[in-house]
């Protein structure tokens, strides 16, 4: 059974940045990318505050050669993400050895599914954009246009542990043996469902959001497209791999407690990161810093909180979380994350909880508050989402 399971590429877009270059000059120069909705048309535009990505879907189009209105504009974000992970990992021919793609989402093709869902009957031409709607349709999609053949291709749904999911999976056919090579991670456009969902639930903010403060408001939706390429021993090996860092722990699980709510004192959230270290054959102080799932809810941020004291006796490492940056982006936020881990442990970084003021009433934690050097080993990151399914990776400097 292969041992390591290396990061040899990663590819993002963003609120902050179109390419990891641009995530990672946001991220240290607390540049958010967070504003009022200007792309979608929708009745709550002046009301909230999202993570939207700056480039237009023709745009992007344009960016990827392809042709125009046939993609979701999760497809398009997810295919530049993946292109830059792969270019990242020096891979030219993608076949050659066995390669998947593992791709989480939650939203799928909705935004062309709702703009022409009154079309279907009278117009032929733009029934592809009600068939693209489900979830594998993306996925499918991507790795076409990565020229992926008889590959193992596969979707993740698990709401806003999909990308960490997929990563999951993905290091796990690594470690198995079952694949030599697969990008993974997730993508995840906004949408007016998706909009119109969150605030029946009354969770979005009007402002900025600001995780893990008393004061907060609820999350800012966002949208974004984040993959890694996991190679195996072997493969790093074979082609003198430069490697970025390593899959090193993961852990799943689900505190059955409530439909869009954590439990109270973080169960899942606990039992996650338990196993991550039990995978990883770590001990909590081996951690050095924890990128949060910090959502800024009421409810996410207690029960995350609670789960941090109870897993580390007390002894909390620095944490912070980033979607202040660029909003909650949903499936894809656990391929963010990882990318700003990595990004942190390869520049001993740890990036800003922004927004924060004042320190929760329910227990003594302050998450970081600006950029902050330090030695990192091990990075720990949380992606928890609806239906409490919870999901925790570590990555490491070393195998």
């Amino acid at each position: 059974m292969n041992k390591g399971v290396a990061i040899t590429g990663m590819g993002i877009i963003s609120a902050i940045g179109n390419n990891v270059a641009e995530n990672y000059a946001s991220l240290i120069s607390g540049k958010k990318g967070i504003s009022k909705i200007f792309q979608i048309e929708t009745v709550h535009k002046d009301e909230i505050m999202v993570g939207e990505i700056s480039d237009t879907n023709p745009v992007l189009e344009k960016r990827l050669d392809v042709s125009e209105n046939q993609w979701s504009r999760t497809v398009l974000i997810g295919c530049l993400a993946a292109e830059e992970a792969l270019k990242n990992a020096v891979i030219t021919k993608i076949n050659d050895v066995r390669t998947g793609l593992i791709s989480g989402t939650t939203v799928g093709g909705m935004d062309k599914s709702e703009q022409y869902f009154y079309d279907y009957f009278e117009h032929p031409e733009v029934r592809q954009h009600i068939t693209g709607l489900h979830a594998g349709d993306s996925t499918k999609k991507i790795a076409k246009h990565l020229g992926l053949e008889e590959s193992f291709v596969t979707t993740i749904s698990t709401a806003c542990s999909s990308a960490a999911n997929a990563i999951m999976l993905g290091a796990r056919m690594i470690k198995s043996g079952q694949l030599d090579r697969v990008i993974v991670g997730g993508t995840d456009c906004l949408s007016k469902f998706t909009i119109n969902g969150f605030k029946t639930l009354l969770i979005l903010s009007d402002t900025y959001s600001a995780p893990f403060d008393d004061n907060r408001k609820g999350l800012n939706l966002g949208e974004a497209a984040a993959f890694l390429v996991l190679e195996s021993d072997e493969m790093v090996k074979k082609e003198n791999k430069k490697v970025l860092a390593y899959v090193k722990g993961y852990g799943n699980a689900n505190d059955a407690y409530h439909q869009t709510a954590s439990s109270e004192h973080g169960d899942g959230a606990v039992l996650a990161m338990e196993k991550a270290l039990k995978v990883a054959g770590m001990q909590s102080s081996d951690i050095d810093y924890v990128n949060a799932h910090g959502t800024a809810t009421p409810n996410n941020d207690l029960s995350e909180g609670r789960a941090l004291i109870r897993l580390f006796d007390e002894k909390v490492p620095e944490f912070s979380s980033t979607k202040a940056f660029t909003g909650h982006t949903l499936a894809a936020a656990g391929g963010v994350e990882a990318v700003y881990s990595v990004l942190a442990l390869q520049n001993n970084i740890m990036f800003p909880n922004l927004n924060y003021k004042t320190q929760m009433k329910e227990f003594d934690l302050t998450p970081i508050t600006q950029v902050t050097k330090k030695p990192l080993r091990n990075v720990l990151s949380n992606s928890f989402g609806f239906g409490g399914n919870c999901s925790t990776l570590i990555f490491s400097k070393e195998a």
